[in-house]
């Protein structure tokens, strides 16, 4: 009989690997056998293959089939090479005429094949398609339910069919036509076989990476109309205002306060002042949702800042990401980009609240199975919310809280040192008063304050781009060697020297002191920091400090 060789693409995290689907058939006795790392789900495909080609029409080989996905040594899951493995087997087979052989050499095939003959979608197929165009594919077969999502990806021919039988039909001569994606210029992601968060130096975008414009229209997430709005809360001046100085440089927030002060209306709000995320944040938070799933159909596009907000009682492999099996995303890597809110942070499981760490100053999560190795992007804010004590009681004049000094320690101390290190903005929030809820003055909306956030962030670009740091769009983006290295505040920065010689700030916090100083700076319009910035800063950090 025959050999031929068809392509698809395994997925490690968002990384993507071209795979040769190499099918030989050959005298035996009929069997099918596939090699090369298959899971489950995988394993489960020659049922599904024949099934599929039975019923639309083609003629199973009554031959030994031996379908080995190469390289060999690199994990494979998932249902997405049944489409490639069923062409394969046509090709190898010699059921296909010349043309429709032809037609389908140098495709890449992603879908997964019902019992009918019809083709699923599958997750994470931007990323595939990405890898692909990276490998040099440029012929992309998939799913019409995943068509919108492939076609994001500038310069490859997305191939959408319903069924094999409309794919054989296209092979052959029909009328199914694929379609150029205009995913626009410049693409975000380089080229190379592998599709990843390695070599990236700035909030997950990889090095050479031109930074885009926002993106909108049909593919746009969030055309529906706000739901929550920063009009909707009352009272709270000292909330409100580090809300906008989080939004403006990409800070990490703790708010601390009793029970209806607003912590979790205020981090709620948080992503509605965020701006639009460029193109190329936008193709990598998509990504990570399309592995995860969760994209919209005819919607794919991700273009707004995502918001997770798990649940204290989550499991770590829900919040950091894992699960049996391959490793999938979780709450960290979902909200990349977005923002992360913990609420009633102290509630959580110690290892989910510790594990924040790594991927706070890496931007990315690794997680190691038997399986592989997955590793995923997870640039987020953070946005911790919890109560002064466990009752909640323990804040204002008319402190009723019975809690003992003993118990109000161990329940903030659940939020250790070191996270608190990495978080900019610690705010105390004081009870919601009769004033404020009787006060009928409508509070400054969410537009109002977003375009104050966009015009700092404005000036945050300008000035990176002046000196050569142009790829960081957030003052909370610069590493600290170039904060001191490009903007320097000489005398200015003396508070945060003062403090960190009296043990009150560490050098990772004199660093983040001095982000927020340059976020104020650039929210007032000035030009750079000026010591009270730094002693605002300064306040603003060791204002949630606990004994």
């Amino acid at each position: 009989m025959g050999l031929a060789a068809t392509r698809s693409v395994a997925l490690l995290g968002v990384r993507g690997h071209l795979v040769d689907v190499e099918v030989h058939v050959a005298q035996g006795l009929p069997a099918m056998v596939i090699t090369g790392l298959a899971d489950t789900a995988l394993g489960e495909a020659r049922d599904r293959v024949r099934a599929a080609l039975v019923n639309s029409g083609c003629p199973w080989p009554s031959r030994r089939i031996t379908v080995n996905l190469a390289p060999a040594d690199l994990p494979k899951h998932g249902s997405g090479y049944d489409l490639a493995i069923a062409a394969g087997i046509l090709l190898a087979s010699g059921a296909l005429p010349a043309r429709a052989v032809t037609s389908l050499k140098g495709l890449v095939l992603l879908g997964e094949l019902t019992l009918d003959g019809r083709v699923r979608g599958v997750r994470g197929v931007l990323p595939a398609v990405l890898a692909a165009r990276g490998c040099g594919a440029r012929r992309v077969v998939v799913a019409e339910a995943t068509g919108s999502e492939a076609r994001l990806v500038p310069g490859v021919e997305v191939i959408s069919v319903g069924s094999l039988a409309a794919l054989l039909a296209w092979a052959g001569g029909g009328s199914l036509e694929g379609t150029v994606a205009d995913g626009g210029a410049g693409a975000p992601w380089g080229v190379g076989c592998a599709l990843g968060t390695g070599g990236t130096s700035d909030r997950g975008r990889p090095e050479g990476a031109l930074p885009g414009t926002a993106v909108s229209g049909p593919t746009d997430r969030s055309a529906s109309p706000m739901r929550v709005d920063l009009a909707d809360v009352r009272g709270q001046p000292v909330g409100r205002a580090a809300l906008e100085i989080a939004a403006a440089g990409g800070h990490h927030l703790l708010l601390i306060g009793p029970p209806g002060a607003g912590k979790t209306m205020l981090a709620e709000r948080l992503p509605g002042i965020l701006p639009d995320l460029e193109r190329a944040a936008a193709l990598e938070t998509t990504a990570v949702h399309s592995v995860a799933g969760l994209l919209e159909p005819g919607a794919p596009l991700v273009t707004r800042p995502p918001f997770q907000d798990p649940h204290h009682s989550a499991s770590r492999a829900a919040v950091i990401g894992g699960g049996t099996g391959f490793p999938r995303p979780g709450a960290l890597s979902l909200a990349h980009h977005g923002v992360l809110l913990l609420d009633e942070a102290p509630e959580f499981k110690v290892d989910v609240l510790e594990a924040l760490r790594q991927p706070l100053e890496s931007g990315e999560v690794v997680i190691a199975r038997a399986a592989g190795t997955a590793r995923y992007p997870a640039r987020f804010q953070l946005v911790l919310a919890a109560n002064p004590c466990p009752c909640g009681l323990a804040a204002g004049a008319d402190d009723r809280c019975r809690c003992s000094p003993q118990a109000r320690r161990r329940y903030l101390a659940r939020l250790s040192g070191p996270l608190l290190d990495r978080v900019d903005l610690q705010v105390d929030l004081p009870a919601v008063s009769r004033f404020d809820l009787a006060d009928g003055s409508s509070s400054e909306s969410s537009a109002a304050v977003a375009e104050r956030v966009a015009e700092a962030r404005r000036r945050t670009a300008s000035r990176a781009a002046r000196t050569g740091a142009g790829r960081f769009r957030a003052n909370a983006e610069v590493p600290g060697h170039l904060l001191r290295q490009h903007w320097p505040l000489g005398s200015a920065a003396d508070p945060a020297h003062e403090l960190l010689r009296r043990g009150l700030l560490t050098a990772r916090g004199v660093d983040r002191v001095l982000r927020v100083a340059w976020t104020l700076a650039d929210l007032a319009g000035r030009a750079r920091p000026s010591a009270e910035d730094v002693r605002v800063a300064a306040a603003y950090r060791l204002a949630g400090a606990r004994s």
